[in-house]
């Protein structure tokens, strides 16, 4: 899903946050790469859990009459949801910033936050009932 303030940011960063010694960060563009980078990693992991998650309802959703069925779609409203929520609580977030090269910093750190705790949460899911 397309956020402006996410393209923007994008913008501002050269080619490669690989060129970026992530440890040692010490400008403020640096900063914003790296903390892009890990926010973009949890993001892949996020999406593995999604998708071991909506497995598990598929599968659930499988075995039910057509009448009961419906664990995938509450899913994936369910996600998009959240997809809603954490951009504009991170956008939120990042207000205090608003304008200021550490905004994006800000923002993605938000954004890594609450992707590592739905990732915690969509594979608590899976665990719980994959077999």
């Amino acid at each position: 899903m397309f956020r402006p303030f996410l393209a923007a940011a994008c913008l501002a960063f050269p080619a490669a946050a690989q060129d970026v010694d992530c440890a040692n960060a010490i400008t403020q563009m640096d900063m914003n790469q790296c903390a892009y980078a890990d926010w973009e990693a949890a993001d892949a992991e996020l999406n593995t859990a999604y998708k071991r998650a909506m497995t598990l309802l598929r599968g659930w959703d499988d075995n039910l009459p057509k009448n009961e069925q419906g664990g995938v779609l509450l899913l994936k409203e369910a996600q998009r949801a959240w997809i809603t929520f954490r951009d504009k609580a991170c956008a939120a977030e990042g207000y205090g910033m608003k304008g200021g090269s550490a905004e994006p910093l800000v923002i993605y750190g938000c954004m890594l936050q609450l992707t590592e705790e739905r990732t915690a949460h969509l594979t608590a899911l899976f665990d719980a009932y994959a077999e």
